[in-house]
């Protein structure tokens, strides 16, 4: 049996407490329960099989804390904790087709910008937890009890680049649908998935009785099998007990399958006795199958923006043409970026371009500093904006949700180079309708290149809603013919393509007069033929007022409200 297999079945059921059983048989509060895999293994075996016995199809090695954090005055080193762990759960497998999956919990510390652990250090924590856990012979990975997206995204990445084993996460969110650090169920879904995990959903913190508006709008934004793996209420200050009785939390439970759960099981102050009771419930009803419709989106950790309407991508942080951009970059100031970012959102930007390429610096590190700083800022979703491979790749590493990457074009190198990036790190991507010959002059041969990066993207596996095409905007000083092939191919790609488009809008004024109604202009003309992204300066008004104006105009934004 492999987790692949177990997901035919009806439902999957997952264990309950590692921590609630040992506090019951004595272990002190503020104790490493992890180091009990080695003073105690045979206690760690017995609570295992009980949880098999009561009906667990996965039990979670009792590894949650065992990184070198936590783990650093223990006076063990991880890979001793962990495979200690993996054998104690293995061997209470012996006979069954239960399988084991290596428990990862948080490092306890906070990445950047919030903290100062970095992307990259966390990324080694976990993989160390995930190569002691595959040497050792675990069957799956799960990252559980997770509260910011980043560290989530460095324990996935960890776990891919270091295993091939099936990877499964749950994160903790309160009743607010958020968790502990801002992050929303969308952005959890839309960036997890994309990172190619292979389950998600909620444990911890909430209660079976709380969690059914959080699985609802988890059914929404993911098409992976939903786990749920809540706690037993709250304990009584006194008591110790938990609120929620095994056959109560098994009714609450059976409330949820409604709403597409797949995957079950228990957390802070659940027994095999709840397991049992799960099961039970479990057995008297069937699966529901949630197909949703996912829009074509992105995000930040706590902000989701679909792309249902206009979305204005600002521009600002350019240096192309902006000399004091160019002095600021040259200085390493990245207040100014700040700056620019704060102003552009305040005007009405939906999505930030970022790009800091400028030949006199370092730009991949200049990358990496910007995204770190406008990411403990500003939560608009973010454009890596970059010629540059290896910029683009050190960009998405320390992106803390779903990005989108600028850009792809119809020649096979740059297909070849950037594609698997955007799928490796679950972005989306903007493909520009040029290659090697340049930009074509008229509709059908951009509407071709079109074609050709749809299809490569697709071979990689990366969705159509993740495809951004941009047909390119010409100046009309020097090329006036193809302001209108332009706009034909838009209207092509939207309509034959079915996908979301995307245009720098004011390359097509340089050298005219009047820039502003040429601008303005070109905008509407484009919006009316199907342009779903434009690139622009949100802080001018008549631009901004023109996206305003289409919405209302094409009833976007029923009852001008917005307007």
């Amino acid at each position: 049996m492999d987790f692949k297999s177990l997901l035919n079945k009806p439902f999957v059921v997952l264990d309950g407490a590692m921590g609630t059983m040992l506090q019951n048989q004595g272990m002190s509060l503020g104790s490493l329960p992890e180091l009990l895999n080695l003073t105690h293994p045979e206690r760690i075996t017995e609570i295992h099989r009980a949880y098999i016995e009561s009906g667990a199809d996965i039990i979670y090695t009792n590894t949650i804390g065992a990184n070198r954090c936590k783990l650093e005055r223990s006076g063990f080193t991880v890979d001793e904790v962990v495979s200690a762990g993996v054998r104690a759960a293995k061997r209470a497998t012996e006979g069954t087709e239960c399988l084991v999956a290596l428990d990862i919990g948080s490092t306890g510390q906070m990445l950047e910008p919030a903290g100062s652990l970095s992307f990259d250090e966390a990324s080694e924590i976990f993989a160390e937890q995930v190569r002691a856990g595959v040497k050792a012979g675990a069957d799956l990975i799960v990252l559980e009890t997770l509260t910011d997206l980043g560290e989530a995204r460095a324990a996935v990445l960890a776990a891919k680049e270091n295993s091939s084993l099936p990877v499964i996460c749950t994160m903790t969110f309160e009743k607010t649908r958020r968790t502990f650090t801002g992050c929303r169920i969308s952005s959890m879904a839309l960036t997890l998935e994309g990172l190619g995990i292979d389950a998600i959903g909620i444990n911890c913190s909430l209660g079976p009785d709380e969690l059914a508006h959080l699985v609802e709008e988890l059914a929404r934004w993911t098409t992976l099998p939903i786990i749920v793996k809540p706690n037993a209420g709250l304990p009584d200050p006194c008591s110790g007990e938990y609120s929620i009785s095994p056959e109560r939390f098994a009714e609450h439970i059976g409330k949820l399958v409604p709403l597409g759960i797949k995957i079950v099981g228990g957390c802070c102050g659940t027994t095999p006795e709840t397991i049992t009771a799960i099961k039970t419930v479990l057995e008297s009803t069937r699966p529901v199958q949630i197909s949703p419709e996912i829009p074509a989106a992105v995000c930040s950790a706590t902000k989701t923006v679909s792309i249902d309407r206009v979305r204005i991508i600002g521009e600002r942080i350019n240096p192309t043409g902006k000399r004091l951009f160019r002095e600021a970059l040259l200085r390493q100031d990245v207040d100014y970026i700040i700056d620019q970012a704060l102003q552009q959102t305040e005007a009405g930007a939906d999505i930030l371009d970022v790009n800091v390429g400028i030949p006199e610096i370092d730009e991949q590190q200049m990358m990496v500093q910007s995204l770190k700083e406008l990411q403990g800022v500003v939560d608009a979703p973010l454009q890596l904006d970059s010629s540059d491979p290896d910029v683009l790749e050190a960009g998405l590493r320390v992106y803390h949700g779903k990005a989108i990457v600028n850009s792809v074009n119809g020649d096979e190198e740059s297909m070849k180079t950037i594609l698997p990036l955007v799928k490796k790190y679950g972005a989306a991507v903007v493909g520009l309708t040029l290659d090697k010959n340049g930009i074509p002059k008229d509709a059908d041969a951009r509407f071709e290149i079109a074609q050709r990066i749809l299809t490569r993207a697709l071979e990689y596996g990366i969705q159509r809603e993740n495809v951004f095409i941009d047909c390119l905007t010409l100046t009309a000083s020097a090329e006036q013919e193809a302001v209108f092939e332009t706009l034909k191919a838009v209207g092509m790609c939207k309509e034959r393509l079915g996908v979301k488009t995307v245009l720098g809008v004011s390359n097509v004024s340089f050298g005219l007069p009047g820039r502003e109604l040429i601008n303005q202009s070109f905008l509407t003309l484009a919006l009316a033929n199907g342009l779903d992204l434009p690139i622009i300066n949100p802080n001018v008004e008549y631009m901004t007022g023109a996206v305003r104006a289409f919405r209302v105009l094409y009833n976007y934004d029923v009852g001008a409200v917005e307007f």
